[in-house]
């Protein structure tokens, strides 16, 4: 399946210094930063540096060293934001919505963390 990739979305726009945002982490392949709109009192949003449209599109293209970089950056800031069952938090919800079904926003690929309340269930039927 083909991406197409537009690099004047917001996302994008930060990565290149156009658009300020709130830095959480900066790693060579990764950058996370607050929620300008949070969902909940822990609200993170972790990008790729690289040009990807999905989770799934990332998966299937990003080097290994990316994906490394953007799962051990997932995993550091869980415990370093205090929201890691296993670091003593009480949880969290890590949600990539991927395309229009899934109501996608911004067409590059992120991550959100999101956690310092109940969540509850995350799709009702």
């Amino acid at each position: 399946m083909a991406y197409d990739y537009d690099d004047s979305n917001i996302f994008a726009r930060i990565l290149r210094g156009e658009i300020p945002n709130d830095t959480v982490a900066d790693t060579e392949h990764t950058l996370a930063f607050r929620d300008i709109r949070p969902q909940a009192p822990v609200h993170v949003l972790v990008i790729p540096k690289g040009a990807y449209v999905t989770y799934d599109h990332f998966a299937a293209a990003a080097s290994e060293v990316e994906i490394v970089d953007f799962t051990r950056t997932v995993a550091r800031l869980c415990t370093e934001l205090g929201v890691a069952p296993g670091a003593g938090g009480a949880g969290c919800r890590l949600l990539a919505n991927c395309g229009e079904d899934a109501h996608q926003e911004v067409p590059h690929m992120h991550l959100h963390i999101l956690a310092g309340k109940p969540l509850g269930p995350m799709l009702s039927v």
